[in-house]
């Protein structure tokens, strides 16, 4: 019922944030690095962000990485995005709720 609509407004709006955050230059700026559908002027630095859910079937793991990839990979250039307080912890889920759709 009108739960399920909430909840499914509550994620298409934390999808919306997250691709806002992912988008911007000033915040997520992950175009810098990484080419997204639906971006524009997008780097090559990073891997094309595309089916990431089957990637990271695990969403922590995706959040773990955006929060900060150099527990995982201490010889990474992606900015710890958590750990330097670039995006908030409600952000870097957004974010990850974002690139779940890709």
């Amino acid at each position: 019922g009108s739960s399920a609509a909430a909840s499914n407004a509550q994620a298409q709006s934390a999808v919306a944030e997250g691709k806002k955050r992912a988008f911007d230059r000033s915040k997520g700026n992950c175009l810098t690095c990484h080419a997204i559908k639906g971006g524009t002027l997008p780097g090559s630095i990073g891997p094309e962000l595309i089916d990431i859910k089957s990637k990271y079937p695990n969403r922590e793991d995706l959040v773990a990485i955006i929060s900060d990839e150099t527990l995982r990979n201490p010889l990474t250039v992606m900015p710890p995005f958590g750990r330097n307080r670039i995006l908030t912890p409600k952000e870097i889920e957004a974010v990850a709720d974002f690139l779940q759709t890709l």
